[in-house]
């Protein structure tokens, strides 16, 4: 499926001079598809006339798979760098509008989306054509010459060589391939009649589900495809048949999405889907192109058009480089170094959103069996904003009457955006579902908050959100990660606290006051952040403890002591008097925290628990320590008041924490009584990965939402009340904790409830600002 995306429109390259020079331009073309074609017919005509070749390994109408969909973006870029084309293609394409979820026998459709089709094998008759008709040489079956020999011959090899990218694998090392393998397995086939729209539809047996994805190509044909799974795919026996055998299946499986017709495959195979990431897409004169290069999961959109989108960069950028080099053949050679660098400059951005957003995509369909109790509206919008591209403002632009069905289904009250309805944990209820993540502001004087601290948390607690998060309170003195953290291990912390506490209370009534305890670990005694962030301090350091005697920097930061038995009870104990004091101070709701890297995380985390007692080993085992805190903390805190606890659902490293065992933990948690399970990732360790993007957290508070049934906060790069509302409404999770948003702007929630028009209980105006409830007016902007 494709969602609307916005690539970057391509720049029309400077017409080029006349080449003077005798030999001109030598292009080898590494792949006859879809991307490889389009690239080298571009080329012949936006470049001063190369010589341009293309070797494809297959006859002209092999191909895999039916029809391809490409969107309007993408067709606008096509029109743009060769009208021909866009011609030739409009001429076929099969356009819709509406979506189609099919839920439990019940149909609910989606409008206003846009797509348009034509069938593969059309399309590289038109792109064959193209080639022809400007002097490109094709050679069909057969095998182009290794990339590294033409690059001596050639002035540019442009590898569109698929997936399997021979190229790209004989120089993984220079191009950082990193190939990743799914879950599911997926089969391409094809029914012999039009659907009316894009068609989702799932199929639950006694083995699992299974799910299509549909859709028309023309007037008479559909492509098919069929996912699953692995293990649901071998439970099913599909993985015993063959290519007729698992054809005839699919139809039986799904006979009521074809009306009882037969589906036909084309050398159709189950296969599993690969995401293929490299750090560098060019090195000398030769470049990855389309597949090769990068890989997006089917169901947001085909390779075919993210490799048309490089073909037209590609040529773009290579024709406007070229311009002003024509005489001389080393400035040419310097110039195609340079166009390459440009193209993927212009280019990577796109295709890495468009990655994260498949990824997203992919992992709802792999999950799929979480959401299918959901109610149907829910469910099907749970579908359609997947992949965190198409949003609950966004999805009300396409088609207002299908959201407002929605949210009519999840029973929200007449004109209140789902971030603005109550939520409740145990005897505290939410007058929204905003939180100001807890975020460290560095600025104590010995662990003692101030008027620095009255007036950011005073501020954010005006501002609206629903629960207003402390930074992490540090238990002792050695606990603190810097001399600038705040604690509550004195008496004048809890006098400092029960200030700030009561001018929340007191100035924004219905606002909630939530304080994060934890102890830093081996991340303590370093420098405040803007002075060198994890570094140790240049004196006064304090000793620091662990479970296991690992420097978080090795070579740099301290090495910490492993705690043995009188350590552990002392720290438990010293969470214990934390919690004591808080709920003095007035506070309503107690995060314990064992994530990123402190304490008690390093107890979770297999990368920094080494140990062989009874507190390491096993996940089991790694939790008894974190638990025991918790169950002491817990028998202190008020019955009646919710405590949560905050865990990184993966450390984003190699042999670390993964997304099952967050699961695990957040189990754990929630057998002892936690409430929520605050759901955040990574700073573990230094040398982590994480995978950033837009909400790109989420997944792990939405899988343990839906796999345990237990209340989540996410975070991660929430940034929009749109977000929050679409992830709410699909029901991934529960409560939003946004940290910068609330430093750009304290009153973020408030200003999100007047750009959305409501003025309900949800998000009350304190009485002086009340007067600011509305947008300032602008400028007239009528010409």
């Amino acid at each position: 499926m494709t969602q609307p995306t916005q690539p970057p429109r391509p720049t029309q390259p400077t017409p080029p001079p006349q080449r003077t020079q005798a030999r001109p331009l030598r292009i080898a073309v590494v792949g006859g598809g879809p991307g490889g074609l389009y690239a080298a017919a571009l080329l012949r005509r936006l470049t001063p006339r190369p010589e341009v070749t293309v070797w494809e390994r297959n006859a002209p109408d092999d191909t895999f798979g039916f029809g391809v969909v490409l969107s309007d973006e993408t067709l606008g870029g096509i029109e743009h760098a060769d009208p021909a084309v866009y011609a030739a293609l409009r001429e076929d394409f099969v356009r819709w509008d509406d979506i189609d979820v099919v839920h439990r026998g019940r149909t609910l459709t989606s409008g206003g989306h846009g797509f348009a089709a034509l069938g593969r094998r059309r399309l590289l008759r038109i792109l064959h054509e193209r080639c022809h008709a400007l002097g490109v040489r094709l050679h069909f079956r057969t095998q182009a010459p290794p990339a590294a020999e033409l690059a001596r011959s050639y002035d540019l090899v442009i590898a569109a060589d698929g997936v399997h990218s021979a190229t790209r694998q004989a120089r993984a090392d220079v191009f950082g391939t990193r190939l990743t393998t799914h879950r599911c397995r997926y089969i391409w086939l094809s029914a012999d009649f039009a659907f009316d729209a894009f068609r989702f539809e799932v199929a639950e047996t006694e083995h699992g589900v299974l799910q299509l994805h549909g859709y028309p190509y023309a007037p008479d044909a559909s492509t098919v495809i069929v996912e699953a799974r692995e293990e649901v795919w071998r439970r099913t026996g599909l993985d015993r048949l063959d290519e007729r055998e698992s054809t005839r299946r699919c139809a039986e499986l799904f006979a009521d999405a074809l009306g009882g017709r037969p589906l036909r495959g084309n050398r159709s195979l189950w296969t599993a889907f690969r995401t293929v990431v490299n750090e560098r897409w060019w090195h000398g004169n030769t470049v990855l192109l389309g597949d090769a290069a990068h890989t997006a999961h089917f169901s947001i959109g085909s390779g075919t058009k993210l490799a048309m989108e490089d073909a037209v960069a590609l040529a773009n950028h290579l024709a406007n480089h070229l311009a002003g080099h024509l005489a001389d053949h080393r400035q040419e050679r310097s110039s195609v170094s340079e166009a390459l660098a440009a193209y993927e400059a212009e280019r990577r951005p796109a295709v890495e959103s468009t990655q994260r957003a498949a990824r997203a995509s992919l992992e709802w369909f792999e999950n799929l069996a979480l959401y299918v109790d959901q109610p149907p509206r829910r469910f099907a919008f749970n579908l359609l904003t997947r992949s965190r591209r198409v949003t609950h403002d966004n999805l009300r632009l396409r088609d207002a009457a299908f959201v407002t069905a929605v949210e009519r289904e999840a029973e929200l009250p007449p004109d209140t955006p789902p971030m603005f309805t109550p939520f409740r944990l145990r005897g505290l209820t939410l007058r929204n579902r905003v939180v100001v993540s807890p975020m460290d502001m560095y600025s104590a004087q010995d662990g003692t908050p101030g008027d620095f601290h009255l007036v950011h948390l005073g501020a954010r607690a005006l501002g609206g959100a629903g629960l207003v998060m402390t930074e992490m309170v540090c238990v002792s003195p050695e606990g603190r990660i810097t001399p600038g953290c705040t604690g509550l291990y004195a008496d004048a912390h809890d006098t400092a606290w029960r200030r700030v506490v009561e001018f929340a209370h007191e100035a924004s009534p219905g606002t909630a006051l939530g304080v994060q305890l934890g102890h830093s670990g081996r991340k303590g005694s370093t420098r405040l952040m803007w002075e060198g962030m994890d570094d140790p301090l240049p004196g006064g350091n304090w000793p620091l403890a662990a479970p296991s005697p690992l420097p978080y920097r090795p070579g740099v930061s301290q090495v910490p002591q492993a705690l043995d038995t009188a350590g552990l009870a002392a720290v438990r104990e010293q969470f214990v008097a934390a919690a004591r004091r808080a709920a003095r101070a007035g506070f309503d709701l107690l995060e314990l925290h064992c994530a990123h890297g402190y304490l008690l995380s390093s107890f979770l985390s297999p990368l920094t628990n080494h140990r062989t007692d009874a507190y390491g080993g096993t996940l089991a085992a790694r939790l008894r320590y974190p638990l025991e805190v918790f169950d002491a903390v817990r028998e202190v805190w008020p019955a009646d008041s919710p405590m949560t606890v905050r865990i990184s659902a993966t450390d984003w490293a190699e042999g670390g924490t993964t997304a099952d065992d967050a699961v695990a933990v957040a189990a754990a948690f929630a057998a002892h009584g936690a409430d929520a399970v605050d759901v955040s990732t990574g700073q573990v360790v230094p040398d982590e990965r994480p995978d950033f993007g837009r909400s790109y957290q989420t997944p792990y508070a939405d899988r343990i939402r839906n796999e345990l049934g237990v209340p989540v906060i996410a975070v991660g790069a929430i940034s929009s009340w749109d977000d929050v509302n679409s992830l709410l409404l699909a029901g991934r999770v529960d409560l939003c904790a946004l940290g910068r948003p609330h430093l750009y702007d304290p009153h973020w929630t408030l200003h999100a409830a007047a750009e959305q028009g409501y003025t309900g209980p949800g998000a009350p105006w304190p009485l002086p600002y009340r007067a600011g409830s509305r947008r300032p007016p602008t400028g007239r902007a009528d010409g």
